[in-house]
């Protein structure tokens, strides 16, 4: 059995196994930035050992193919040089060319589906960021621009520069104290680049809808980063004027595509967690479970690689 093959079964390990796992740890938000880390950990996990098996498996086959082995590996590169050299008939050479044909268009299909989602993401959010200062108001003191709509809404969005939007019917409802803690969440999701980690997850989510990891991870992270962003608003300016604030923007008008916005996802769950926070023996556990399933989730292509280095045979070429 070679790395490739180790790297692909542990990654269908990962994949079905996972999303059960993390939802159950981290849906809470008692850790959210260890529950972003551990979700982060699987699917780069996945996605990085689909990565290393291709090129793992593409090095073993130059490799048998120019100096056949007695292995599994160089039996089967043998059958598939006699099938390419026609030695079957050319029915059975052409149904090989065309197999390998649609294998490469469609890993092709999916990174080209994948690009195109980023860009996509990008250009509409930057796009809304200029339209946004365009349309309203820059105020220095808030250090965002005012729309002038009575719907209450706040939100960031990533562009050149940053814009934090605020509307004038967000302004009446909050208070000082809960403006200053509405902008320090929108303030938090920008300098932690949030908007880069959801570009990625939704991307993932959006080509391959039927791979759970991906799709629960996309929804689970967007929770959890707003529950980071409570987190840093909330060591400002304290959890009960979070609270009152998210209170205050209950109802508020929907969060535009690709933008962060502090009543944008997950609101009761995120209420209900800065009123009742969970006690240190659970925030203990929680954050000791989470981090030792992002440790083992990573360890696997870790030691895969090193058994492979390492000359041993668990993961190297077995002898047929």
């Amino acid at each position: 059995m070679s790395v490739a093959a180790c790297l692909v079964f542990y990654s269908f390990a990962v994949a079905v196994l996972a999303p059960r796992l993390l939802v159950r740890l981290a849906h809470t938000g008692i850790a959210p930035r260890l529950g972003v880390a551990a979700w982060l950990a699987a699917i780069g996990i996945v996605v990085g050992s689909w990565a290393t098996a291709a090129a793992f498996l593409a090095a073993e086959l130059v490799r048998d193919w120019a100096q056949p082995r007695q292995t599994v590996l160089s039996t089967c590169i043998a059958q598939l040089r006699a099938v390419a050299a026609g030695r079957y008939g050319t029915a059975v050479q052409i149904g090989l060319l065309v197999l390998a044909g649609f294998a490469a268009l469609g890993v092709a299909v999916l990174l080209g589906r994948l690009g195109r989602s980023l860009l996509r993401a990008r250009a509409s959010t930057h796009e809304h960021a200029r339209m946004a200062r365009l349309a309203g108001a820059h105020d220095a003191a808030l250090g965002a621009v005012v729309l002038d709509v009575p719907e209450r809404a706040a939100y960031c969005v990533a562009g050149r520069p940053h814009t934090i939007v605020v509307t004038r019917g967000a302004l009446a409802a909050l208070d000082d104290r809960h403006l200053d803690a509405v902008l320090a969440h929108e303030r938090a999701h920008l300098s932690g680049r949030h908007h880069l980690l959801l570009a990625l997850t939704r991307g993932l989510a959006a080509i391959l809808p039927r791979i759970e990891l991906f799709t629960s991870g996309s929804a689970e992270v967007a929770r959890l980063l707003e529950m980071c962003a409570d987190d840093a608003a909330a060591r400002a300016h304290g959890r009960r004027t979070v609270l009152q604030a998210l209170v205050a923007l209950a109802g508020a008008a929907p969060v535009p595509a690709g933008a962060l916005g502090a009543s944008g996802v997950g609101v009761l769950a995120r209420a209900e967690r800065l009123a009742a926070p969970a006690d240190l023996s659970r925030r203990v556990r929680v954050r000791l479970l989470l981090g030792a399933t992002a440790a083992v989730v990573t360890a696997g292509p870790v030691l895969a690689g090193g058994l492979a280095a390492a000359g041993l045979a668990l993961c190297g070429p077995m002898a047929g």
